[in-house]
């Protein structure tokens, strides 16, 4: 039987129980020219750690029962998650083992080092750091802190979507950046609650279109793995529950390549002189027009149902200076 979806209440939970450890991130106008002031950047790559998973990550672990926390914690992350857990997992007190690929940019891997957890380096897709960290969760007793495919984990995410409606309620699409699904998922549950008439927009690498592969054929479905510029958005398979939430609420998939995601990255930095990623920039690759449709929920309406402005995710700044630098120069 299917599990029941998040809620909004949910996410208002998960808002209060992580109010004094996720920073409310500004959502600011992008400067003048292509965009212009129609489009509006919510800043996680501001948040804690440096990426939005700060909020899921101390979501789940705050709901866990004592003798839970007091064993430890475990995740598979290509990074930010990681951070996040390690971030979460230091100031509750609690150890944590991140399971990483061998592919990770150093600097995602060194931070969660700094942050007290053990690393682990394994393969180089979702499903052999998954198959690692329940071996290593068996064998040390450890509780699994999924990177997106757990009610927790949305809810927590979902919070994104509470703040943005409160800082651009008349926001006619929101763009969002997808991987396992978890963000987009959250923001969507959230957004379609507070105002049904919003567009949520996912945007996923066109190298690796799990979401709009699975959603055309019914149901979750492995992709062929990929490498890509967007490290953190190369999941080969969405969740379960994620991909529950995203056929329900999300309006339209759309797919960057990653010339256009290098684009988003520098045009991010020229025009609002902020630093992002580029899992992070693909949500404004898409925003500023430089994607292509992938899917469309039937009955989802017009692109833009109304004139308001555009609000682009920009969901993590943690990028190594010599990936930076090639975007910049590209």
């Amino acid at each position: 039987m299917d599990r029941p979806l998040v809620t909004l209440n949910d996410v208002r939970d998960a808002a209060e129980r992580i109010a004094t450890i996720a920073r409310l991130t500004p959502v600011v106008p992008a400067a003048e020219g292509s965009g212009g002031p129609d489009l509006l950047l919510k800043c996680e790559n501001l948040q804690r750690g440096g990426a939005f998973k700060i909020r899921g990550a101390a979501n789940m672990i705050l709901r866990l029962p004592d003798d839970g926390r007091r064993r430890g914690v475990i995740t598979y992350s290509s990074g930010n998650h990681g951070i996040a857990v390690s971030l979460a997992a230091q100031l509750a007190g609690i150890p944590a083992i991140v399971v990483m690929p061998t592919t990770a940019p150093a600097v995602k891997a060194e931070v969660a080092r700094r942050l007290g957890a053990e690393i682990v380096f394994e393969g180089t897709t979702t499903v052999e750091r998954k198959a690692r960290a329940e071996l290593e969760a068996a064998a040390r007793g450890l509780t699994i802190v999924p990177p997106f495919d757990h009610r927790w984990i949305i809810a927590g995410q979902g919070t994104i979507g509470l703040e943005v409606f409160a800082q651009a309620p008349e926001a006619a699409a929101v763009y969002v950046p997808v991987s396992g699904g978890g963000l987009v998922s959250g923001i969507a549950t959230a957004l379609k609650a507070l105002s049904p008439a919003v567009r949520v927009i996912g945007v996923e690498p066109a190298a690796v279109p799990r979401m709009a592969r699975s959603l055309a054929a019914g149901g979750p479905t492995t992709v062929p793995a990929s490498s890509g510029l967007a490290d953190g958005l190369l999941a080969v398979r969405p969740g379960d529950a994620t991909f529950a939430h995203v056929r329900a609420y999300v309006d339209e998939i759309v797919t960057v390549s990653d010339e256009a995601i290098a684009r988003a990255v520098s045009w991010v930095f020229e025009r609002a002189r902020l630093v992002a990623e580029p899992s992070g920039a693909a949500s404004v690759a898409a925003a500023l027009g430089w994607a292509e449709p992938a899917w469309s929920r039937p009955g989802a309406g017009p692109a833009l149902p109304s004139p308001g402005p555009k609000v682009a995710v920009v969901s993590g700044g943690n990028v190594e200076a010599d990936t930076f630098i090639r975007c910049i120069r590209q």
